[in-house]
């Protein structure tokens, strides 16, 4: 497997070849608009050793058409998409006690931002990166606006074609860039995630590439990691049966704690490939080795 050409600093750690498997939990919108849930959730998170928690950030007026923020859609928060858009969207007041909380558990934390005054909006509370969502990958002026902030960009290929991530990597170039390969179905199916396009990604464009997973269960993140995902995220949430649109593609707190004692039982396996005998192996030679090799 070919090795990246670099390694992208996160706050105080570092994604790429030689460096742990950053583990990122998914808060985005799991919150469901309630600041006290937010706060259990990066809990969890803290609670399970991930290295970082991720929100999503929108200008609900930008993102969304006025037709579209109209349409009929029964929610906790009314009886529109608007409404409901609106009720997940957390504000200013939000995020600084969300920021206080992640300074004091010593949690980094930082945002998926769905357009330009998101980017400034989150850029206020100064994160280590930005992530730009799958749905996002071609839209080149959120891409060259988020570029100009300066900071590391991860970048999620869901629902994209090469052609299509070649132009957005051309359009960010590949200084503190990490690629996650993902299905952007949700949940997604197993047979969905191919899984050895994290090696493709990796030989095509030499930076550091990571995961983002949207199945239900475990293996295959674990998987990813083996493949040689510098970085794995994954949803979060208290209860998968709990009301939400990403509820059911994200992780109880069980399960991304197992996750993360997974993947750090991967990386010890893994070793440098060369092949040799162990220490703990020379006695067995002895017991068990009838013949002994010519020198």
């Amino acid at each position: 497997m070919q090795g990246t050409t670099q390694e992208v600093s996160i706050g105080n750690k570092k994604m790429g070849d030689g460096h742990p498997c950053f583990i990122i939990a998914e808060i985005g919108i799991n919150h469901n608009g309630d600041i006290d849930l937010a706060r259990r959730l990066i809990s969890v998170a803290v609670a399970a050793g991930c290295d970082a928690v991720k929100f999503q950030k929108r200008t609900i007026d930008v993102v969304y058409t006025p037709a579209e923020l109209a349409k009929p859609r029964e929610n906790p928060f009314g009886e529109t998409n608007g409404d409901l858009k609106r009720g997940l969207e957390f504000g200013y007041d939000d995020y600084r006690l969300i920021d206080r909380y992640c300074r004091e558990v010593r949690m980094p934390w930082f945002a998926s931002c769905w357009d330009e005054r998101s980017v400034d909006f989150i850029e206020r509370f100064d994160p280590p990166c930005y992530k730009i969502a799958s749905a996002s990958l071609t839209d080149d002026n959120l891409l060259r606006y988020t570029r100009a902030i300066g900071k590391p960009v991860i970048l999620s290929t869901g629902m994209s074609t090469v052609p299509e991530i070649d132009h957005a990597v051309e359009v960010l170039g590949t200084k503190d860039l990490v690629l996650l390969h993902a299905c952007s179905a949700y949940p997604a199916y197993y047979p969905e995630l191919n899984l050895k396009a994290i090696v493709t990604l990796r030989e095509r464009y030499g930076v550091p590439v990571g995961y983002s997973g949207h199945e239900t269960g475990l293996p295959s993140t674990v998987a990813a990691v083996a493949l040689g995902a510098c970085s794995v995220e994954r949803h979060i949430t208290l209860d998968r049966s709990m009301w939400g649109s990403d509820q059911a593609a994200s992780l109880e707190p069980n399960g991304i704690t197992k996750i993360v004692s997974y993947v750090r039982v991967v990386e010890q396996s893994l070793g440098d490939g060369v092949k040799r005998v162990v220490e703990r192996e020379h006695d067995v030679i002895k017991k068990l080795r009838r013949i002994r090799a010519v020198a």
